[in-house]
């Protein structure tokens, strides 16, 4: 009985004896991987054509980069406003308009402006009678006839007069008249307001009817004969930076395919903006050829982005190719494992610099000897391979 119950079981014992050894015959799940590192198998990286290099050392030029805008001198942007208050009764100009130098940007009446001629008027006639009183005076003092008081009265008022006739007339021409020209019969109500620099008009802020006191600006104007670069460095990079060195700047506005024009730096700065740590240069752009053509359609105020060119020195380098962007710093590979299965990556950080000929200089985030084994060609295809394994970039 003992036998059969033996035998009976005997084919249990079996076919759960061939299921254990199928469930032994199965590979053992890889182990995990760091979030950094990729394996791909030998004929992974034949397929994909990943080569390995070191780092390569080469002369290129150092930069420092800068952001700004495009600016004219101070002397170049004048704001015109009224010397004295009146109400604007013309305005002849408009946004963009080129004016030249003396034009009339806007003609103002004012009462006051009458009176200001009047007094001018009345004190030359003054100075007519006390120099004819002086002269008499004068002869009186000769004969021995008059008191000398007199004669120094009659000199005092006239030389008191003529200062007040002077500061009439000064007046006169700060608001745009010319005192020669006033007389009994010619006494104007308004006077014009006149452009003291050639350029465009940036901005009309008044409007005909409009009262402005003497503080309010009416009309902008912008020489653009000497635009120039006004760019912030950083006060770690200053020190880099001198007057006569070379500038390649593009303005982002005009799209990714806008060329790079030349710069150079005529004045450093030399005290530090305290909010952004900062410290300004100013840069000329050229005045002929291709370059000064190409800066012509350049304004005022216009955003731009800036290399300046502080000097060349041996450098690491890698291809283009090995370097994959990740924003504010670019990822390379470098290998860690190779066997007859294949090959483990590992990604570093890295600070991408200058490009000449297709080598780009870095400066390794992570600390990696020259010697590394790294991946020259093929970095896309490794990400893409890590970024899956991890389920997305993370």
């Amino acid at each position: 009985m003992k036998s059969l119950a033996y035998f009976s079981f005997l084919p249990l014992l079996i076919a759960c004896g061939s299921k254990l050894e199928k469930a032994s015959d199965k590979p053992a799940p890889p182990p995990p991987r760091a979030p950094d590192e990729v394996f791909l198998t030998t004929a992974q990286v034949q397929a994909a054509g990943i080569q390995l290099g070191t780092f390569t050392r080469r002369d290129l030029g150092t930069e420092v980069q800068a952001t700004g805008q495009i600016d004219v001198p101070p002397s170049h942007r004048v704001s015109a406003t009224a010397i004295m208050g009146g109400y604007v009764e013309r305005l002849p100009v408009l946004p963009g308009q080129h004016v030249a130098r003396g034009s009339v940007l806007a003609t103002l009446r004012n009462p006051e402006y009458l009176k200001l001629q009047q007094d001018y008027l009345q004190s030359q006639a003054r100075i007519v009678f006390l120099k004819q009183e002086t002269s008499r005076q004068q002869i009186l003092n000769d004969e021995d006839v008059g008191a000398r008081r007199k004669l120094q009265q009659a000199i005092s008022e006239l030389r008191t007069e003529q200062a007040a006739a002077g500061s009439f007339a000064a007046q006169l021409r700060l608001i745009g008249l010319k005192p020669e020209g006033i007389s009994a019969g010619n006494i104007r109500p308004n006077v014009p307001l006149i452009a003291s620099i050639g350029g465009y008009v940036k901005s009309v802020l008044v409007n005909p009817g409009q009262f402005v006191n003497p503080q309010d600006v009416l009309v902008e104007l912008v020489d653009r004969s000497d635009l120039h670069l006004e760019l912030k460095v950083f006060e770690r990079d200053i020190a880099k930076v001198m007057v006569g060195q070379e500038i390649l700047f593009r303005v982002p506005a005009q799209g990714a395919g806008a060329p790079l024009l030349p710069a150079t730096v005529f004045l450093v700065g030399k005290a530090f903006d305290d909010n952004g740590r900062t410290v300004s240069i100013h840069a000329h752009l050229p005045d002929s050829g291709p370059a000064a053509t190409a800066t012509a359609a350049l304004l005022p105020g216009q955003y731009v982005s800036a290399r300046i060119l502080t000097g060349r020195m041996p450098q690491r380098t890698l291809p283009e190719d090995a370097l994959v962007p990740g924003g504010e710093v670019s990822y390379g590979y470098y290998q860690t494992k190779t066997d007859a299965k294949g090959s483990t990556f590992r990604r570093f950080r890295l600070q991408p610099g200058s490009t000449d000929q297709g080598q780009i200089a870095v400066r390794p985030l992570d600390k990696l000897t020259d010697t590394t084994h790294l991946v020259v060609k093929g970095a896309y295809f490794l990400d893409a391979e890590r970024s899956k394994g991890q389920g997305g970039d993370e």
